[in-house]
């Protein structure tokens, strides 16, 4: 007999709901005191990071890479969507002492 083909999207979503597909999540990566926090350490390829500059003074997220370079003036906030995994060094270019790594996993 067989499903009627309206129930095909129906099914569709509940296997990929079961596969385990995870969502993505967003993280906070704050900068004060001229230091970047921390970076979560379970970061994922499609996590959202967002850089919050709680500084006084202008800073940026740049990757050594050159694959981000994020401008956050004081007081203000920038997001970052992670596209690929690996270890990415990032730094401030305005303050070349604030380093970090992001350690972004499949």
């Amino acid at each position: 007999m067989g499903l009627p083909m309206k129930s095909l999207p129906l099914l569709l979503a509940l296997f990929w709901a079961g596969v385990g597909v995870a969502a993505a999540t967003e993280y906070q990566v704050p900068i004060a005191g001229m230091k970047f926090s921390a970076p979560p350490a379970e970061l994922h390829v499609d996590d959202v990071i967002v850089w919050r500059n709680d500084d006084i003074f202008r800073h940026t997220a740049t990757a050594r890479d050159k694959s981000f370079d994020i401008d956050l003036p004081p007081k203000s906030e920038g997001r970052l969507i992670l596209s690929r995994a690996g270890a990415v060094d990032f730094y401030c270019r305005f303050h070349p002492a604030m380093t970090g790594t992001l350690d972004v996993r499949p």
